[in-house]
This record gives structure tokens, sequence and C-alpha cells, in this order.
């Protein structure tokens, strides 16, 4: 994506958890990327509000989260699922989103070393109780709910319907989700 440039994310069929990661796109190198940790630190916040900044481990606003027609609930604190949660949950070989990421960029000819950042978890519900414990909640996004992010830089973004079916996150089973880009110059792809 160009900076200016939407991407949408759509849950089609509602209640599926998306992991959106966002890299600065500074050719086949993708070093720089979101950091849930630097923008819970900008914007003092677990998850910004429609207007706030989503910012890079440079602490650069890689993308702007401008509208947001699902109830609001978003996560960014649970990583991205692996191979090795699975196997903690006695299902080696489940797809993951860290895998998911892999492929995506390999399909791309791109690379990144090192695990998968921390993704944005959208329409996820991973509330924090007054005890600090987290609770694990069912998505309740609709058929059609959307979060529409502006890109602030180049950049590459990768969108993973999250595969999670062992862990009751995604609502009535796992669904796809849709990813619509509108390019600086109003085109749709």
């Amino acid at each position: 994506m160009a900076a200016g440039d939407l991407v949408r994310v759509i849950d089609v069929e509602g209640g599926q958890v998306g992991d959106v990661f966002a890299f600065a796109d500074s050719g086949t190198d993708l070093a720089e990327h979101h950091s849930a940790a630097h923008t819970r630190a900008a914007n003092d916040r677990l998850f910004p509000a429609v207007g706030e900044s989503f910012v890079t481990d440079r602490r650069r606003p890689i993308l702007t989260l401008v509208a947001d027609t699902s109830p609001g609930e978003h996560d960014m604190l649970i990583p991205a699922c692996d191979p090795a949660r699975y196997a903690a949950l006695g299902a080696p070989g489940h797809r993951s989103c860290a895998a998911n990421l892999s492929e995506a960029l390999d399909e791309a000819g791109l690379s990144f070393t090192g695990p998968a950042p921390q993704p944005i978890n959208v329409f996820m519900r991973i509330p924090v109780g007054e005890d600090g414990r987290l609770s694990w909640l069912t998505a309740t996004s609709r058929p059609g709910d959307a979060v529409t992010l502006r890109a602030e830089l180049d950049c590459v973004v990768v969108v993973s319907a999250c595969p999670q079916d062992l862990v009751s996150i995604s609502d009535a089973g796992l669904s796809p989700l849709a990813i619509e880009t509108i390019h600086n110059g109003g085109s749709r792809s």
C-alpha cells in the first residue's frame, strides 16, 4: 500500500477474528513493523480509537484507524497463534496466523526474520478484569462489520482470518474476512 491508501477488513459472516500485520515497505527487507507495545505507549490505550494511529517499533505512525462499524472490540495484547501454541493445545500441525503471515510474505517475495510481530487483532474480545486476568470471549462483530485503516507510510499489510478454533474467540466456527483496498486515486481492489 502507498501512503494514503485505505484498506478495509470486512467480517463477512460476523464473529470472525482477524490478525492484521503491517510492515514499512523498504524493498524486500521488512525490518520495521507495527508494534502493539509502542502503539499502546503512544496512545495510552489498549486499542486506539477512530482517528488514532498504530505505530512501528521505530515509533512512526504506519496505519490510522479511520472508521469502525463493528462494536469496537479489538485486541493488542495477544500474540498471533503459531505452531507452538497449537502444539501446547494438543493440535500440532494446526493452521496458524504466524504461518499464514510467513506464507503470504513468501508468496510476495518478501521476508521477515524473527517471530511474527504481535498483530492488531480486529474483532477480538479480550477484556482485562479488575484482577488483571484476561478473558477470552467470543467476537461480537456482525456480518458486514468492518474496520478501515489508512496507510501513513508505504507499507505491506497482511491479514489472516484467525484459524483458532480450539479457544472460542470466533463465533460459530471459522469464516472468511474480505479485504478491500482503496488507492489514493480512488481505484478499488
